[in-house]
């Protein structure tokens, strides 16, 4: 590849950040959110109850779910209502 060419595919990869970061901007900002949330609160739960790491780290992966599943009941809400 040339040098050229390089400049172009990172001008070209730069624009489609920027595109998708304009569209998604607010849902990325609500994903941040909840993970900063999940985290802290999974951490201020073990710091006070002492519980085993493997117990602590399935608590954090289980965030994935809970985060799935928060939003897809938070969906279902706003298309009853």
């Amino acid at each position: 590849m040339t040098a050229g060419r390089v400049g172009t595919v990172a001008a070209t990869v730069r624009e489609n950040v920027r595109d998708h970061v304009r569209e998604h901007r607010s849902g990325m900002v609500t994903d941040f959110m909840f993970a900063v949330v999940w985290v802290a609160a999974v951490s201020v739960l073990f710091d006070a109850l002492q519980g085993p790491r493997w117990a602590y780290h399935l608590a954090l992966a289980c965030g994935v779910v809970a985060y799935f599943g928060f939003f897809a009941s938070l969906e279902l809400a706003k298309e009853s209502a």
